[in-house]
């Protein structure tokens, strides 16, 4: 991501200024190796993290490394084996994908305003709230909207996740939850918190077609240099209530 983000500021330079004969270069220099990590090479290997689901109920997986890795189709922040998790009750509550409406408010999706639990123990290391929460793109012209929408990318990882909470485990694995409702983020960094415990709402913020909630483990806290880990959803119970929260804690 630096690469690609370097290699658009010198396109950008190319295109605007008056710029030497050998400018071309430097365009070719940090755009191209940029784009090719951006896509596909480079695929990071490595044990797979247990974590648990950070929702309840009937949720649909989406963008699984089960059908492709990447999952998203590239490994740009971070999101090499990351899932999508759509909120699908089986009572006809989610609306369908159609020409008509154009688009819906996020409220008519059933996972919107849904609790999101934490997926690990963990200390709290990045969490943003202030994202609005769009309405959705559900229809073939949203859908060709939500391309444009790439340009996302130029505000960095909070255009693309919208609002999101980042928790390290102790072992130094870091697990990301992104499209969260605004104003719903219920911890801040240096906050510890027991998985399971409610950590904020689905929403519908950043990149994004309808309400749903992104996960995905890290190396590092950073989704600009991390690399995806794989991740399984474990079948241990919960604490009784969903776990229990605790705030306060300094950053180690």
């Amino acid at each position: 991501m630096p690469l690609t983000a370097v290699g658009m500021v010198t396109l950008a330079v190319g295109v605007l200024l008056s710029v030497p004969r050998w400018w071309p270069w430097v365009i070719v220099g940090t755009w191209a190796p940029g784009m090719v990590l951006y896509f596909r090479l480079g695929t990071p290997r490595a044990d797979t993290v247990d974590i648990t689901a950070p929702v309840r109920g009937r949720w649909r997986v989406f963008n699984s490394p089960t059908s492709r890795v990447p999952s998203h189709f590239v490994h740009a922040w971070s999101q090499t084996y990351a899932i999508d998790l759509v909120a699908d009750p089986n009572d006809g509550s989610r609306p369908e994908f159609s020409w008509w409406p154009l688009a819906r408010r996020p409220g008519a999706f059933p996972g919107f305003g849904q609790p999101i639990l934490a997926p690990i123990d963990g200390v709290v290391v990045r969490s943003r709230s202030f994202m609005r929460d769009h309405l959705s793109r559900s229809s073939p012209p949203a859908m060709l909207y939500l391309l444009v929408e790439g340009i996302r990318e130029v505000f960095g990882p909070i255009g693309v996740l919208g609002n999101h909470i980042v928790i390290r485990r102790q072992d130094g694995v870091h697990v990301l939850v992104a499209h969260l409702r605004q104003g719903s983020v219920l911890v801040k960094r240096g906050d510890s918190v027991a998985r399971g415990a409610k950590i904020a709402e689905c929403g519908n913020s950043g990149n994004t077609s309808e309400p749903h909630v992104h996960v995905q483990a890290m190396d590092q806290a950073s989704v600009w240099f991390a690399a995806g880990l794989p991740i399984r959803f474990d079948q241990t119970e919960l604490p009784p209530n969903g776990g229990h929260l605790i705030t306060g804690e300094t950053l180690p």
